[in-house]
Parts: C-alpha cells; structure tokens; sequence
C-alpha cells in the first residue's frame, strides 16, 4: 500500500475503546470457555454427551427446522459465536484477525462488526432457505446438523477487505509480498474443503455471506453506510445505563467542534485527529484524488504541524 501526505501509521492497541476485532474475538472465545465448561460438567455427571447437545449446544446454534428456530430466536445472533470444536475456533479466529486487522487498518473500528453481523445474518437466513426449500434437503431436515460459528461473518469480512484492497501486501520481505487477494483464495478453498462434508446448507450460508460482504464494501466506496443503524442502536442500548458518558461525550465533540477564528472572512480549518482520521479514511476508499484542494491544504498543514 502506498502512502499519502500526513498519513500514520494507524495502531490498533489491544485494549482500545472500541476495537470491534477484539470483542468479536473475545465474545467467541468467552462463548467457547463457558460451552465446554458445561460440556466438561456434563462429562464428569456421566450424563451422555447427547444430552448436553440436546440441553445445551441446540439451545445456541441454529436450527434448520423453521418450527424449532420459532422456539428459539436468539439463536439467530448466537450460532455465530458457538464453536464446539477448539480447531474450528482456533481457526475462526485466526482468519478473522488476519482479515479482520487489515480492515481495520484501512478503514478504522467502524465497518468491521457491522459487515461480519451482516454475514452472519444473511448467511443464516440462507442456510434456512437452503435446507427448506429443495426437497432432498427438506426430506433429510431432522437430520441436518444446526449450523454454528463464524465461518459467515468471516467469509463476509474476507471478502469486503478483499474488495476494499485486492493488491494490499502481507509479508512485504518476502518477494515484495504477497497481495491480499491470494490469501483469500487460499481461505475460501480451505474453508469449503472443511465444510463439504457438513452440509450444502452451510456451504451456501457462506457464499451468502461472502456476497453480501462484497456488496457493503461497494454500498462504502459509494459514501453509503449499512452498518450507521448497528452503531446508533448499540450507542442507545449501552448509553441507557451510563447517561453519564453520553454527556461527556457529548460535550467532547462540542469542543472539538467549537468555531473559533481570526476573521468571519478568513474561514480558517481546526487542526484536530479526528479530521485528520476521516480524510485518511477517505483516502483509504476512495483515493487520494477523491480529495478537494481544501482537504490536500489541510492535511499537507497537519503533516507539518506534526499533528
């Protein structure tokens, strides 16, 4: 990737506020420790490992008959951070950091848990519609095993980075390193050699996912945001409980955002990070060209002001 003038390096810290890579990750891990804590519980009780499928796991993954998912919702959302096998978590989450990174790299915090919500919802509504709608599946649906894990979400995360930059390069010291695109392919024929042998269900689920990740990406590039509901509905539900933080927060921007200058003639820009972060992510989409002579001037003046 190029670099443009008064671009930095963006860091991703571990424990940043607000870093979508890390609560995906953690709430899929957290979910995996407590899921085989029971299973462990059921193991040392002697009670068959059935049972616990059928009291525990069934109760968070998806169910292929629409009569069963009626009874149980919320397994809409919690089939996508239920892994029953370590691999397969293992797995999951070292693709999703590795695509899941570079996104955010590009692009900061904002897109990554709305396109992989994204993935995982249109993919579960496909793998419904797969296994219910062909009549070889339809015979076979009390049989069909209950999708779980976030191979939709990640196949949609895979994608819209891909499609946000193809020619990206990861381990530049090897040959000029490699683009972008090519770990994808790698990832997409790895995870179906995995998933051939689950179901056709699953297999579309993450052709779904993997479609409507590319389909965001596109809405991105043309100044269009899917993902603006997801954040004003998480800013509501946590900020009901810490009214608090909302005013401070509120009161942050006012003064980031506060209008003072020389002259009401001389319309003088505020050097502050946060412009400097969204030109930068414009640039990041659509191109340093995308940029008005006002926005070069201004981040050519952060650049030399050391901003």
């Amino acid at each position: 990737m190029g670099t443009y003038p008064g671009q930095k390096k963006r860091t991703i810290l571990l424990g940043a506020e607000n870093n979508a890579l890390v609560g995906l990750v953690a709430v899929s891990t957290i979910m995996f420790v407590i899921v085989t804590f029971l299973q462990i519980g059921y193991y040392l009780s002697g009670i068959p490992e059935n049972f616990f499928i059928k009291q525990v796991l069934n109760w968070l993954t998806l169910p292929a008959e629409p009569s069963v998912l009626l009874s149980r919702p919320w397994t809409i959302f919690t089939y996508m951070f239920t892994h029953s096998e370590v691999w397969q978590l293992i797995s999951n989450m070292l693709w999703l950091w590795a695509f899941g990174y570079i996104l955010q790299d590009l692009m900061g915090n904002r897109h990554l848990a709305p396109i992989f919500m994204y993935g995982g919802l249109v993919g579960a509504f496909f793998f419904l519609v797969t296994v219910n709608i062909f009549p070889v599946l339809q015979q076979q649906i009390n049989v069909i095993r209950p999708m779980e894990g976030a191979g939709a979400g990640l196949m949609a995360v895979a994608v819209a980075t891909t499609a946000l930059a193809p020619n990206y390069r990861i381990f530049p010291l090897l040959m000029g390193g490699i683009p972008l695109w090519v770990l994808t392919l790698i990832f997409v024929l790895i995870d179906y050699a995995l998933i051939a042998s689950i179901g056709a269900g699953t297999a579309v689920a993450h052709l779904a996912g993997g479609f409507i990740g590319l389909l965001y990406m596109k809405a991105v590039q043309r100044g269009a945001d899917w993902g603006e509901w997801m954040h004003q509905l998480y800013h509501w539900f946590f900020h009901m409980f810490d009214p608090k933080k909302e005013d401070q927060q509120r009161k942050q921007k006012e003064k980031l955002h506060y209008k003072q200058g020389p002259a009401p003639f001389k319309a003088t820009p505020k050097l502050t990070q946060q412009r400097v972060d969204e030109l930068l992510d414009k640039i990041s989409v659509q191109g340093y060209h995308s940029l008005t002579d006002e926005e070069k001037e201004f981040l050519k003046k952060a650049s030399n002001d050391s901003l």
